[in-house]
């Protein structure tokens, strides 16, 4: 470490002593005992933060029931996974179910300790793991939805995302060189036009950039080895949301070629472990670290690292498109196929939905099934002479290919149903307000609405159209849930963070202020009916 970082024990915050104490990855070899323990007998410091290193969750506000979060690089996941998802979901009945997260990853909620043992083997069986998923670890990575599918994409993402994923987590068995970063960090790679991944909220993205007269990727030699310019990806770092902080990525003016992605990915992340912040939690991400060092600094330690020069950015990238959202049917570049994105409500499934998309997925496609930032679902693979049948399967009815103009785009984080962060309740209400807003107002075109419980952000409100990020307030005498209203989030191409504009509006009084919002701002006319009524 740098004199920059915390080395001294006695200034080291809790979660620092405790992952000095054990590695948090030795928590594998405790799972058996857990299981014939149980929860309520465990170490208190294994069962609330140690357990996340395999992706295990207490969650005080449904005790006794854990979270598990699985890793599902680029989204994609198979039928047969898919349907041992369900059947682990189906074993909790009303207790179980499944969220689709805005890392293109999914949660299963409430799960039993006792239970670790057979879920991991049946993990195993297929090829799933949890392995390093939550605290100080790198999180699922993401990349383009339809990778592989996309007739107007630049770069296949999917290999190089396992890759990392691969390089990460010692091929899903663990990899004790990355189990104690100073902080979480977030990986994304784009290879489309849309910046479909958000790479400007993560700690390390990389997007599409043509670069004239390269041949060796980062020897920084300036031989033109080709006239015609190399396809590889301009570099951005640093961003991120937190309760105290919230950054937008910012260019570290480095072109790299996609054969060098997964060692520059492993320098960064090596930089970041080796030298970041561990004394003040709220100050550790990495972009407090380039904040202290500058960005010179920065990148001349990743080349230290890489024992290798990085050529200078690409003066433009390729991210030109407004962002899609994939919902609805799409031709693939594979002549006669298609793919099909199902609007899944708020991201939330249960076991029933989550075989009958396995189903799908095996009878209509090849078996493969996706996930996507914004919560949804899409089945690839579908042929032309399938597709017609296809599209009157009944899960298409709750699981539209058309959903209405707000409920397209609405995102919602777990909220306090589940977790002990949130202050307020977020997917029900979301789906409620959503639901009598559409009733109300005609709109000419999607308008992105995200919730999140708390300032954690993990509903990322700053890049919607909308955000409400929920809070508490008062209001005659008493305290009520309330939301801080953020706008001008944009995706896609010239991405930009929204910021707060309203304060403190009560969750009972919102229906009418969005209402308003959607009006003054959006295009959104009352509906005939409400307009008769008054």
């Amino acid at each position: 470490m740098t004199d920059t970082a915390t080395t001294t024990t006695t200034s080291l915050n809790k979660f620092e002593k405790f992952k000095a104490e054990k590695d948090g990855l030795a928590i594998k070899q405790d799972i058996e005992k857990f299981a014939s323990l149980g929860w309520e007998a465990m170490d208190e410091t294994d069962r609330d933060h140690r357990l996340k290193w395999v992706g295990v969750f207490f969650r005080p506000v449904t005790p006794g029931k854990f979270m598990m979060r699985m890793r599902v690089p680029n989204g994609i996941l198979t039928s047969n996974q898919m349907r041992v998802l369900a059947e682990v979901v189906q074993r909790y009945g009303d207790d179980g179910s499944a969220d689709i997260t805005t890392r293109q990853n999914i949660q299963l909620r409430g799960i039993r300790i006792e239970d670790l043992p057979d879920i991991f083997n049946r993990f195993h069986a297929v090829g799933l793991t949890t392995i390093q998923s939550g605290m100080d670890n790198i999180r699922n990575i993401t990349g383009d939805p339809v990778a592989g599918l996309d007739a107007d994409e630049l770069f296949d993402t999917r290999e190089l995302v396992q890759q990392i994923q691969d390089m990460i987590t010692n091929k899903g068995e663990g990899n004790p060189e990355f189990t104690n970063l100073p902080r979480k960090f977030n990986i994304a790679i784009t290879g489309g036009r849309d910046n479909s991944v958000h790479a400007e909220i993560n700690d390390l993205a990389f997007v599409p950039a043509f670069k004239e007269g390269t041949g060796d990727w980062g020897l920084g030699t300036g031989e033109e080895v080709s006239p015609s310019p190399k396809f590889g990806f301009n570099v951005l770092v640093g961003g991120f949301f937190s309760a105290k902080r919230c950054e937008a990525a910012i260019p570290l003016n480095a072109w790299v070629a996609p054969e060098d992605v997964v060692a520059v990915s492993r320098a960064i992340v090596e930089v970041f472990r080796d030298n970041g912040f561990r004394a003040n939690r709220q100050k550790s991400r990495l972009m407090w670290l380039i904040d202290e060092w500058g960005l010179e600094k920065f990148r001349a330690e990743v080349e230290k690292c890489l024992g290798k020069s990085l050529l200078p950015a690409a003066p433009k990238d390729e991210i030109d498109w407004e962002k899609r959202d994939h919902i609805g049917v799409y031709k693939q570049k594979q002549p006669g196929l298609n793919y099909v994105g199902l609007h899944i409500p708020v991201g939330r499934l249960y076991a029933g939905d989550m075989f009958e998309i396995s189903r799908l997925a095996g009878v209509y496609g090849s078996g493969e099934v996706r996930l996507t930032v914004e919560q949804n679902v899409i089945i690839p693979n579908i042929p032309d002479s399938r597709l017609a049948i296809f599209l009157t399967e009944p899960l298409l009815e709750r699981f539209a290919i058309n959903p209405g103009l707000l409920t397209r785009s609405l995102v919602s984080c777990t909220g306090a149903q589940f977790c002990n962060f949130a202050l307020i309740e977020t997917k029900n209400r979301a789906l409620a307000t959503i639901k009598a807003l559409e009733a109300e107002l005609t709109l000419t075109h999607p308008v992105r609405i995200h919730w999140t419980g708390c300032p954690n952000s993990c509903g990322q409100p700053q890049v919607a159209d909308i955000g409400l990020m929920g809070t508490k307030t008062r209001k005659n005498g008493k305290t009520v849930e309330a939301v801080d209203i953020y706008m001008g989030g944009k995706v896609g191409k010239e991405a930009q963070l929204g910021t707060c504009v309203t304060k403190a509006v009560p969750c009972e009084d919102l229906q009418s202020v969005l209402r308003d919002l959607l009006i003054q701002n959006f295009g959104a006319k009352l509906s005939q009916e409400v307009l008769m009524t008054h």
